[in-house]
Formats: structure tokens, C-alpha cells, sequence
């Protein structure tokens, strides 16, 4: 920029009226007081260096800089439109059906405008510049079978494929038409969306602002509605390892769509997604749009209790045996009912079943069951199942608590190490920089070439790569195979040494069981029961802390679950302890 062969511009800035100008890189005009860009440009007075053969190819060349430069007029939505777009092709890779995408997703999304008044209103809240296509009121059709109409202007790919266009399906969408900046605007200094300061200072009474966490949010909605093969667990452990875009998803967007300024807060998260926080976001947003009750959970789905026990089980390396009994608790405490399972965001206390969560609290507590977990029985039982694998080699093996305990305590320390290594080495900074204002871009773009140099010339140093390799996505964390000693697998494993035959059926030996939670917190309370690892055995703090590194949650969160499951298991138990605090109460009073 060249402030002395700007001075014989003499015009008053049309923005502030100040008469200071300086050059662009491309040689346009803008005002060193209010950074206003114009579209006039410093003429060329000396050609004469410049070979004619080489003039038309750099004219070329600054017409395309300056048009990625004022970029396309897009509203904050239509980003959060192309990350959620972006999500719904990841899923796919994974192995999810194209309706989640062409369908669901998408009358969720449109829904979600429609609420908060962005678009499919005759009114909405975008008060400057370009307008977003509305519908039209249609009374022979309701808003969810209604076609699809643009959700914007945005020149982003629909949420369903361009080869779908010449079927003449139902749920079929046009294809954003390219829209660029009219000659008459001029660049936003706070944002490079239209409305990133509006958006960012709204606050409106009762509308749920869009976030990028709440795109997770609309996704595990959409894969709950078609009762997918992944959990919450799952799809946060899967943005983790970068299969879906969620941090930095904002560098998938096109080039013409510049973001800078408050778009920065909008977009730019600089922190792994939390399965409370997600957990929460879900109900807010399905009862927000006022979502009908979701297809029901049966014993045929994926996200049954007693299938995903079978899951969990296989997971940590446990006997088969164990499904059977898991299968009894979740008919016994009724958790395994459609009504239980169901989602219904309209009902008056809105909740979903924490469905990964709720499956592994009921193997902790079957495991309590078998072996009461108080640092005492579970080795006890252990020296028998060893002393008969002694005598026995030939025979089906009985289950070892204490060989599993150390099996799974070297498995889950390497698994934890690799997890903390490949999040110390996660580079947080996107391939596409972020500025505060459109004049910082080239400074901003410099510095991250000189970061990008550097980091090149270091590995080259110490010969090792900056980044991890991605790995292949699988809904298991751990493989178990039968070889190797440090490596056994127990799933073949027999429970004939902690159970015994009563009648025609079996019943453990361990008659004992203790509560994880003697007494629950009232109803205004924030949280069920408390945790402190202190009060609790070594086995159970094990149990706890291998289950909640699995979901990537915290321990007390499994530990709540954990004393819900009783309470529903040992109804008469409760209801005894209940009764024995009022009488108590009773006999201070007189």
C-alpha cells in the first residue's frame, strides 16, 4: 500500500468524509480512516515496461483477485447451513443412510429457521441489503411436507446431491445460484458476513442462536430419528478424531465467502465438545422446534439396551455369559420399555435416554452383583476361578476377575497415553487464517506462511511429521483376540464359579449387594448424588474410570446412572430406608 500515490485522490470518503486515502495490492482506493474500499482503482500511466503479450493475462488475473476479494454476500445462518451440510457427508462416509441428509436433516435445519425467523417467513429478521427466499403460504400443505424451497441466496451445495435434480423426486432442492457482492457495497470492516455484528449482539427472548456445538446437536437428532448404529459417545468420539468437521469446520467453506472479524466468535471453537453440554443442547433444540415424538426404540434397534450391553460387553472384554443377566436387570427395572426408550421433546419433562450412558451403568451394576466389588469377594472368587484353571486346562475356563483387572489395566493405560499424546500434538490453528478486518488479511496470511515454513523445517529436523495420522473410523476402541498372554480374551470365559444352580435356575453366590447411593438429592437439586472416589472401593473407582474414558465422560455422570439403575432394581430396599429416616424424624419431634 503506497499512501504518496494515493494523495492525488482528492474525494471525500463517502463513509466518514475524510479526504485520506491509500492503495490496495490491487491498486483500488480505500480510506485509512474508516478502511471503506472502493471500487476505484489507480490508473496505469506507464505501460511501456509491461510486454503487450503478458497485459491481457494480468488484467485477468487482478479481475479474478478482486472478485475473491469483495467476495459473496452470505448471512451467518447460511455458514452454519454449510458446516451442517458438511457433517451430513461425513455421516454418510461413515456409513449412514442419504435420507439423514436429503430429509431429515434438512426439515430439521428448515425448521430451525423457520422458528427463528431467518427464513420460510413473510417476515424475517435481515433488515439490510439481500433478502432470503421465503415461502409461500400453502394451506394444502403442512410446513414438514411441504417441497423444499432455498433456504438462501448462499451459492453452498444443497442438502441434497446435484444428480438428484433431474429425478422428479418430492424432496428434491434447487441448487444455490452464485450471488456476488453488488458494485454499490462495500466491505464490512467488523465481519465478513452481512449480519455477524447483529447476530452476535442479538438477544432474543425465547430463540435458541445457533452455535457450532448445536450443530452436533442437529446431527445426533437426525441419526436418533432414524435410529442409527451410533450413539452420542460415539459421534462426539468421532468429531475427536477429525471424521466429522467440527473444530475449524469454518475452512470448508468456499473461498468466496470471507469470514473475519465477529464471524471469528461465531465460528472458531477452540475446545473438544462435552457429552453433558451436547447432551443438554439436544433437548433445548428438539423442544425449541417443537419436534413430534421420534420413532420408537425397540428390542430390534440399535440403541436397545439389551443390544448395546452386548456392545459394551465385547468392548471391555467380559464374558458372553454376562448378556443374560444384563438382559434380566433391564427387565426387571422396565428400562427396556418403548415408552422408556422413546424420545418426545413435547412431553412435559423432555428428556432422551442417555442410551450409551444408561447400557454400561447396567453392566457395572451386574458386575456388582457378581461380585459385590469391595475390594474383598472379587479376589476371593479369584482364587478359585485360578486354582480350577490349575487343575482344569482342558476345561472351559472360569472367569478370572483379578487376570481381566490386569489385562484391562495395561489396555487402558496405553489407550489413555495415546489419547493424551494425540491431543498434546493437535494443531488447533486452521489452514485457513482468521482476521479481525479485511486490511489485516495479508499481514495474517504472511505470518501463517512463516508458521507453516518453520514447522516444515523442524520435522525435517527431528524427522517426525507435526501431524497425527488419521485413523480409520470403527465403533470399537479395543480389539481382543485369544493370542498372546497379555492380550486374553475373555469372552469365551465361564461365570460357573460366582453362580449357582437354585431349582431350575441360576443365582449367584455372592448374596450381598451395597447402594451406591444411599440417599438421592432433592428435587431442586442440580445434580441426582454426588461422587467422591474416596468413599468407594478400588474395584468400583476402576470399573467407573474404564467405562467413562470409553464414553469420554465423567465419572460421576456413570456414577448417577449407576444409582438410578438401583433405585429402579431395589425399589423395596429404598422404600425401607425411607420409611426408617421418617420414623426417625418422628420419634426427635416427641
Amino acid at each position: 500500500m503506497d499512501l504518496e500515490e494515493a494523495k492525488e485522490l482528492k474525494d471525500r470518503c463517502s463513509q466518514c468524509a475524510a479526504v485520506s486515502w491509500g492503495l490496495t495490492d490491487e491498486g483500488k482506493y480505500y480510506c485509512t480512516s474508516c478502511h471503506n474500499v472502493t471500487e476505484r482503482s489507480k490508473e496505469v500511466i506507464n505501460t511501456g515496461a509491461i510486454p503487450n503479450t503478458k497485459i491481457q493475462a494480468i488484467n485477468r488475473g487482478l479481475k479474478r483477485k478482486r472478485k475473491l476479494e469483495k467476495g459473496w454476500d452470505w448471512y451467518v445462518c447460511e455458514g452454519f447451513q454449510h458446516i451442517l451440510y458438511q457433517q451430513a457427508k461425513a455421516l454418510q462416509t461413515l456409513g449412514v443412510g442419504p435420507e439423514l441428509k436429503n430429509e431429515v436433516l434438512h426439515n430439521f435445519w428448515k425448521r430451525y429457521l423457520q422458528k427463528s425467523k431467518q427464513a420460510y417467513c413473510k417476515n424475517p429478521v435481515y433488515t439490510s441489503r439481500r433478502k432470503t427466499t421465503v415461502l409461500e403460504d400453502n394451506p394444502s400443505h403442512s410446513d414438514w411436507e411441504s417441497e423444499p424451497e432455498l433456504l438462501s441466496d448462499l451459492s453452498c451445495p444443497a442438502f441434497v446431491e446435484s444428480g438428484a435434480e433431474s429425478q422428479p423426486a418430492v424432496h428434491t432442492q434447487k441448487p444455490f445460484p452464485v450471488v456476488r457482492a453488488s458494485q454499490s457495497e462495500t466491505a464490512s470492516v467488523c465481519s465478513g458476513s452481512l449480519d455477524g455484528v447483529e447476530y452476535a449482539l442479538r438477544k432474543e427472548k425465547g430463540i435458541v442462536k445457533m452455535t457450532v456445538p448445536r450443530t452436533l446437536a442437529f446431527c445426533y437428532l437426525s441419526l436418533l430419528w432414524q435410529r442409527e448404529t451410533i450413539t452420542l459417545a460415539d459421534l462426539l468420539r468421532f468429531v475427536e478424531e477429525d471424521h466429522i468437521p467440527y473444530i475449524n469446520a469454518f475452512q470448508h467453506f468456499p473461498e468466496e465467502m470471507k469470514l473475519y472479524g465477529r464471524d471469528k466468535g461465531i465460528f472458531a471453537i477452540e475446545s473438544w465438545p462435552n457429552y453433558e453440554d451436547i447432551y443438554k443442547k439436544i433437548i433445548e433444540v428438539a423442544t425449541f422446534l417443537d419436534l413430534p415424538r421420534f420413532p420408537d426404540i425397540t428390542e430390534d434397534c440399535y440403541l436397545h439396551p439389551n443390544i448395546l450391553c452386548m456392545k459394551y460387553l465385547m468392548e471391555v472384554n467380559l464374558p458372553d455369559e454376562m448378556h443374560d443377566l444384563t438382559c434380566h436387570v433391564v427387565k426387571v427395572t422396565g428400562m427396556g420399555e418403548v415408552d422408556f426408550l422413546t424420545f418426545d421433546p413435547i412431553a412435559k419433562k423432555a428428556k432422551t435416554v442417555k442410551y450409551d450412558v444408561q447400557a454400561v451403568a447396567v453392566i457395572v451394576v451386574v458386575l456388582k452383583l457378581l461380585f459385590l466389588l469391595d475390594d474383598n469377594l472379587e479376589w476371593s472368587l479369584s482364587n478359585i476361578a485360578e486354582k480350577y484353571n490349575e487343575k482344569n486346562e482342558e476345561d472351559k475356563p472360569w472367569f478370572d476377575f483379578r487376570k481381566w483387572y490386569q489385562v484391562m489395566k495395561k489396555a487402558i493405560d496405553e489407550k489413555k497415553q495415546t489419547w493424551e499424546e494425540a491431543r498434546a500434538k493437535y494443531l488447533w490453528k486452521s489452514e485457513k487464517p482468521l482476521y479481525h478486518s479485511a486490511i489485516d488479511r495479508s499481514v495474517v496470511y504472511k505470518r501463517r506462511e512463516m508458521v507453516v515454513s518453520l514447522q516444515k523445517q523442524f520435522s525435517t529436523l527431528v524427522d517426525s511429521t507435526p501431524t497425527v495420522e488419521k485413523k480409520s473410523p470403527s465403533s470399537f476402541q479395543f480389539s481382543w483376540t485369544k493370542e498372546g498372554s497379555d492380550r486374553t480374551c475373555f469372552h469365551g470365559h465361564s461365570l460357573q464359579g460366582v453362580l449357582k444352580q437354585k431349582g431350575q435356575s441360576l443365582t449367584t453366590k455372592n448374596s450381598l449387594y451395597w447402594l451406591s447411593t444411599q440417599k438421592f438429592c432433592k428435587s431442586y437439586c442440580k445434580h441426582v448424588t454426588t461422587y467422591e472416589e474416596s468413599n468407594f472401593s478400588l474395584s468400583y473407582q476402576f470399573i467407573l474410570n474404564l467405562f467413562s474414558f470409553l464414553l469420554r465422560i465423567k465419572t460421576s455422570l456413570l456414577h448417577e446412572e449407576v444409582s438410578l439403575i438401583e433405585k429402579r432394581l431395589f425399589k423395596a430396599k429404598y422404600s425401607t430406608t425411607k420409611k426408617k429416616s421418617s420414623r426417625s424424624r418422628k420419634a426427635r419431634k416427641c
